[in-house]
């Protein structure tokens, strides 16, 4: 490694699918953080990953990423079914942990491995990029001012239609495949940084396709005194993917909200205030300064999504699907 890359955070790759390359190829947008090591099932593909970002090492399991003794955190990329496994494979070997979303399939996974962090005093967070990107924190700061008065509803949908593939990530139920996990995890811990993570009542209603899983699903969140969020996830038809926050004295737009390149403020007799974020990158680049701040600092969660509320909407997660009857066949 070059003179550049000393005193940063070396990333350990572990997983070379698309999210994978979308994270790491956003590593040249951060200061604190580099690309190090790749890790894959087969050292064909870690190979073919490492070259494509230049990075120092490739391994042919996520046993021997884990292992090496440069390797600072892992990035856990690897479908969510395997998450509870790999988090645990990585905390063994003492790594901090950054988990692609949603962190586990459900809460007594994601207890586990939380236990598992928390008793080795290692750095874990889940891999909520929406949450890191600055116009959402200029939309936490209107909210923070009270610019809209008393937030009472959230609007947010995300969906869109993916080919027909059952045997495909999204459709397949041994995969953990369907809308809420895969996209609704958006809308959900929206809701969660908005209101909290616990409503008071749950209302919901999905179409489950013919390969098990919910194609697309619609959730009422009731949080008391007239604060209730309305949710809306797809995986087989196109949603507007906008955000809707609406208070007594105002509203904020966030167009395409996961990526969140704009919000609009509008407040009565005042001129819109429009926030715009022109930046390099895709947007991952933020969450893993987060990590690069928090290991410099020595804290082992993010105030931005700390664990206990990643746990809380993984439970809120639970008993929507548990509304459904959705089971997969690995729980």
């Amino acid at each position: 490694m070059d003179k550049s890359s000393e005193n940063k955070v070396k990333w350990g790759i572990m997983g070379t699918g698309w999210i994978a390359e979308q994270f790491t190829g956003d590593l040249v947008h951060t200061v604190s953080g580099v690309g190090y090591a790749a890790g894959s099932r087969t050292l064909e593909s870690a190979e073919r990953f490492a070259e494509k970002f230049g990075l120092a090492k490739a391994y042919g399991s996520y046993e021997e990423l884990v292992l090496d003794p440069d390797v600072d955190a892992i990035y856990v990329a690897t479908p969510h079914p395997l998450h509870r496994e790999h988090v645990l494979l990585a905390l063994a070997a003492g790594k901090a942990v950054l988990c692609e979303k949603p962190i586990t399939v459900n809460s007594r996974e994601l207890a586990e491995i939380i236990d598992a962090a928390r008793s080795r005093g290692l750095f874990l967070m889940e891999a909520m990029w929406t949450r890191f990107l600055p116009v959402i924190s200029q939309v936490r700061a209107w909210l923070k001012e009270g610019k809209i008065g008393e937030v009472r509803m959230l609007k947010a949908d995300f969906g869109f239609r993916t080919d027909w593939n059952p045997e495909g990530r999204l459709l397949n139920p041994q995969l953990g495949g369907g809308a809420l996990l895969d996209v609704g995890i958006y809308p959900v811990s929206l809701a969660s940084m908005i209101f909290g993570a616990t409503p008071q009542s749950v209302n919901s209603t999905a179409w489950i396709g013919e390969t098990g899983v919910d194609e697309q699903f619609s959730v009422l969140l009731d949080f008391g005194a007239g604060r209730t969020a309305s949710l809306n996830g797809a995986v087989r038809l196109g949603l507007n993917n906008d955000a809707w926050i609406f208070g007594t004295e105002g509203m904020i737009h966030i167009p395409s909200f996961i990526n969140a390149r704009e919000a609009t403020l509008r407040v009565a007799g005042q001129e819109d205030i429009k926030v715009t974020d022109e930046r390099e990158s895709k947007g991952y680049a933020f969450e893993a300064e987060e990590v690069g701040r928090c290991l410099l600092t020595g804290e082992k969660e993010s105030p931005l999504i700390p664990l206990d509320e990643s746990l809380s909407i993984m439970k809120l997660m639970d008993e929507i699907r548990d509304q459904w009857g959705l089971k997969y066949p690995f729980e």
